[in-house]
């Protein structure tokens, strides 16, 4: 009997094996062939939205991940898992990542940790540190977000070397977001009740101004008797009125507390990019 064909050594990284899987377990690859309008990054729009812009702006290849992305039920799978993310964002740079809610993947180590757990965050970091030394022309980028910084490891803090507070909406911002949302909806707010609006929702976060508005525009739909609902058009529902977001304000109350907020700033304090 023959013996097998002995099949010849190859000094490809396993890791390759697992793009495929990779491209359509991550959000896809947006490459914008011609740069949009410049968009602000403001704290009007969600984290993942200003990443999104960044990476159009730059013309760049775009991943956005979670912890859910990244981990798995086997051994070992989950630092396999990034190196395969940066093999891939190196083959289709420039790229940008962008990890959402990274204190949950790259939180503080601890004696007591889950090994699978440090082992990811280990192979996170050293993969990092690549990024910045093994090709001084790579472009790769990898922009996190969180709502607890102070929970962060020492080790990612050192090498998120930007860290920039985004505070709360201001009264612009807070308008834009009014004008935003209200466009294209039926309503009778006049200027000097926007104004009223802004001033009293000081303290908002964008996504509470969103369920705030949704809530509002759902007063004109209670008050229709059920059996209407069905056969009525949209335009014979009554306009949005200010008495709609009055109702509102008693039920949306703002998510972020004075607490944190003052604990966020103490940290931007002691540990912010100069100037954020």
């Amino acid at each position: 009997m023959a013996n097998p064909p002995v099949l010849p050594y190859t000094a490809k990284p396993p890791v390759l094996a697992f793009q495929t899987r990779l491209l359509t377990r991550f959000a896809p690859l947006t490459r914008s062939a011609t740069p949009s309008a410049p968009a602000p990054l403001s704290s009007s729009l969600g984290f993942r939205s200003q990443a999104k812009a960044v990476a159009t702006e730059s013309n760049a290849s775009f991943f956005s991940i979670s912890a859910s992305s990244l981990t798995s039920k086997w051994v070992g799978e989950g630092e396999k898992m990034v190196r395969a993310l940066f093999v891939v964002a190196r083959r289709c740079q420039p790229t940008v990542i962008f990890v959402d809610e990274i204190d949950s993947m790259l939180s503080a180590r601890t004696s007591g940790e889950n090994e699978a757990s440090r082992r990811l965050k280990t192979e996170f970091l050293v993969q990092m540190d690549g990024c910045a030394a093994s090709d001084p022309n790579e472009r790769l980028l990898v922009i996190g977000a969180t709502n607890r910084p102070q929970e962060l490891d020492d080790a990612v803090i050192r090498r998120l070397t930007k860290r920039i507070y985004v505070p709360l909406p201001d009264t612009d911002a807070r308008t834009g977001l009014f004008d935003r949302l209200m466009h294209g909806q039926g309503h009778d707010l006049g200027r000097r009740n926007v104004g009223w609006l802004v001033k009293v929702t000081a303290g908002y976060s964008a996504s509470d101004m969103t369920a705030l508005c949704k809530e509002a525009a759902m007063g004109p739909v209670r008050d229709l008797d059920v059996s209407q609902i069905a056969s009525m058009s949209a335009r014979d529902v009554r306009p949005i009125m200010v008495n709609d977001f009055k109702n509102a304000l008693l039920i949306i109350r703002p998510s972020v507390s004075k607490a944190a907020l003052a604990e966020c700033e103490a940290w931007c304090k002691e540990f912010g990019s100069s100037g954020s």
